[in-house]
């Protein structure tokens, strides 16, 4: 028996939220008194892998076939069902990402498998395997029992911080596994540019109809760039092309959870808040005091943004020495 934990990678490198889905998976191994696995599947340096030891990781099964260098789910699913059988997995967690919310539901199909969706704290073992997850567009919490054999988990990202040792190396093993050509043929690849990729990013600055328009857009820029953030926007930004629609974040674009989140010139429908209201401080700048946003600010300024953030921005580059 052992806990297994997929390792999402891109372009040949372990992605961010790998990193606390690694910690969050030694302790659940920890508390079944069992030991932690990975697997990753693509061309990845092994030495960038067994650098994962200190997240607490013992062994990675990694299956280097060039097939997987591109996303698949049908493919990734077949993959990870080889190598959890083999290993004798019972928990298989993964991050709760384009990748895990793609291969975790058919993986429980394949191996019969509970899945819990979208955890945002460790299981409680003492009495069964019960996990605590966000409901209701995060508005509420459900308790959910798992009782099959081989138990699935997807950890929101940020719910549990990165725990990094002072020492370890995580042993590469090699797996051969039975790899299906992929049925999904690519071909183009369109990246979104960016300083930092807003799925993984720490800090995020966004704006919305308050901008008055695309031409004043650099006021959120010099913000973002100052506090070395990204940038997003709302709905009705994306939908008059003022910004580019993988920058919408809200219910029915990207959710997020950054350490701190920076609003400015948006109303916080209810809608916007579903993809934001897992970061850990939100603050909202708004000339409007009864824009719904404010209720769940931690921290808000009323004022008009282009009075008030070119300050924030000249405050920040001073306080870095960028000025």
């Amino acid at each position: 028996m052992s806990v297994l934990i997929f390792i999402d990678q891109a372009d040949g490198h372990v992605k961010k939220a790998s990193y606390e889905v690694l910690s969050y998976g030694a302790k659940v191994a920890e508390q079944l008194g069992t030991t932690a696995e990975g697997v990753v599947l693509g061309a990845v340096a092994a030495d960038q892998l067994s650098a994962l030891g200190k997240y607490g990781v013992k062994k990675i099964h990694h299956v280097a076939n060039d097939t997987l260098n591109h996303f698949d789910a049908q493919v990734f699913t077949n993959v990870i069902a080889q190598v959890a059988q083999a290993a004798g997995s019972k928990v298989i967690i993964f991050s709760n990402n384009v990748d895990g919310k793609a291969i975790a539901p058919r993986l429980s199909a394949r191996l019969k498998a509970g899945l819990v969706p979208g955890a945002v704290g460790l299981p409680e073992t003492t009495n069964g395997f019960t996990v605590k997850k966000n409901v209701f567009s995060g508005k509420a919490f459900a308790n959910l029992t798992i009782n099959s054999d081989i138990k699935i988990i997807t950890l929101n990202p940020n719910s549990y911080q990165v725990v990094e040792g002072s020492s370890g190396s995580a042993e590469v093993a090699p797996f051969n596994a039975t790899v299906d050509a992929s049925k999904v043929k690519i071909k183009a690849v369109n990246k979104a540019s960016g300083e930092v990729p807003l799925s993984e990013a720490e800090v995020v600055v966004s704006g919305g109809r308050g901008l008055k328009g695309p031409d004043n857009w650099g006021l959120i820029e010099n913000l973002a760039h100052a506090l070395g953030a990204a940038t997003a926007c709302s709905r009705p930004v994306a939908d008059e092309h003022w910004r580019p629609h993988h920058e919408h974040v809200g219910q029915t674009g990207l959710t997020i959870a950054p350490n701190l989140y920076i609003a400015v010139g948006i109303s916080g429908a209810i809608q916007h808040l579903a993809g934001v209201n897992r970061s850990k401080v939100i603050v909202v700048i708004n000339k409007d005091p009864e824009a719904p946003f404010f209720k769940a600010a931690d921290y808000g300024i009323v004022g008009d943004a282009f009075d008030v953030v070119p300050k924030i921005t000249e405050a920040v580059k001073k306080l870095k020495g960028m000025a």
